[in-house]
């Protein structure tokens, strides 16, 4: 049986698919992992534009291309599946990502749409979003394979899992040099193929505590939605939340952590908003996902931010070509730093 996905398949070269897929099969019928496909090389990248501190860079590992392919077939062709049909105390209803109509789109429109809703029959709702420091590098591996344990997956295929996530180990690159390796503990890496699906199923157990409150998650972005009816349930919230992440070796970064109220100005029977949270600051305008929204539920700044960069965008185009760049480089230039905004 091939266990390479179809879009690999279609790729049209049968000389390499074959050994491919007799090697792929092999690992996971025998559950090993080679040792050289465990070593990864951590390259930090910038989370700001002017990073001043080490917190400021985001660490991304780099493993060997053939365990990141069979990564995927691992992902693709079990854990998403399980992912889909999880055992009872486990639950993926609220997740937005890795589900075929899943998308950033896809998760602000439900989250809009739940306050529009609760807006319709509430003053207010509250929305918090929460921040843990170090989301992958402290991921616990045997609180991620019980989990795993719990769900539909073959045998064989946990086992394989059970290797992967041990005898890991790691060095960081800057520049030109390079640190020795260093063993890994825990954790689950950015920049492979089954972290951000291992760190879907770490927090499938992460749910509200109060009847009538929402959560939405995209990956490792988590929201919780509260209506004004039940504003006094916020701080029982974060609690949980708190609690769930002592479990499972997180922290919750209250400090990071937000809140906006989005309000409803038409409705006659308006109330005072609740009293704000000592450890959790309040905005009145998130970026949620990508995209800016205040607490009248405006995108109007997303907007303008988005047309000033293309504006600038437009006008280095417009500067090529006034130099005598051809037509078919503009449009691949035009593709890269004006659609994709």
């Amino acid at each position: 049986m091939h266990l390479l996905p179809a879009w690999f398949l279609r790729l049209g070269a049968p000389v390499l698919c074959r050994p491919l897929a007799r090697l792929f099969n092999k690992s996971i019928a025998t559950s090993t992992v080679p040792k050289q496909r465990k070593l990864a090389c951590i390259t930090s990248v910038p989370k700001t534009a002017t990073p001043q501190e080490h917190a400021d860079f985001r660490p991304i590992s780099i493993t060997a291309v053939l365990c990141r392919m069979l990564e995927r077939v691992i992902v693709r062709e079990f854990i998403y599946p399980a992912i889909f049909q999880p055992p009872d105390q486990l639950s993926c209803t609220d997740q937005c990502a890795f589900r075929p109509t899943g998308s950033t789109t896809a998760a602000l429109v439900a989250i809009l749409q739940s306050v529009t809703e609760l807006l319709s029959c509430n003053s207010y709702v509250v929305i918090i979003t929460l921040d843990f420091s170090k989301t992958f590098d402290t991921v616990q591996h045997s609180t991620l394979l019980h989990k795993m344990a719990s769900m539909n997956i073959p045998d064989d295929v946990y086992n394989w899992l059970v290797d992967f996530f041990s005898g890991h180990s790691h060095c960081t690159r800057f520049r030109d040099s390079t640190s020795g390796q260093l063993d890994i503990s825990a954790s689950i890496m950015q920049g492979s193929a089954i972290g951000l699906a291992s760190y879907v199923v770490n927090a499938a157990d992460l749910t509200t505590v109060t009847a009538g409150n929402l959560m939405f998650k995209y990956a490792d972005d988590t929201y919780i939605v509260i209506p004004a009816s039940n504003a006094n349930s916020r701080s029982a919230e974060l609690n949980n939340v708190d609690c769930w992440a002592q479990n499972n070796n997180l922290r919750l970064n209250r400090a990071k952590s937000v809140e906006i109220i989005f309000t409803n100005c038409k409705r006659k029977d308006a109330e005072g908003l609740p009293p704000q949270m000592p450890d959790i600051r309040r905005v009145t305008s998130i970026k949620m996902l990508g995209v800016t929204m205040t607490n009248h539920l405006s995108a109007g700044e997303h907007v303008r931010d988005v047309i000033c960069k293309s504006a600038q965008s437009l006008h280095a185009v417009k500067l090529l070509r006034c130099h005598g760049m051809s037509d078919d480089s503009l449009k691949h230039v035009y593709q890269a730093v004006a659609v994709v905004l």
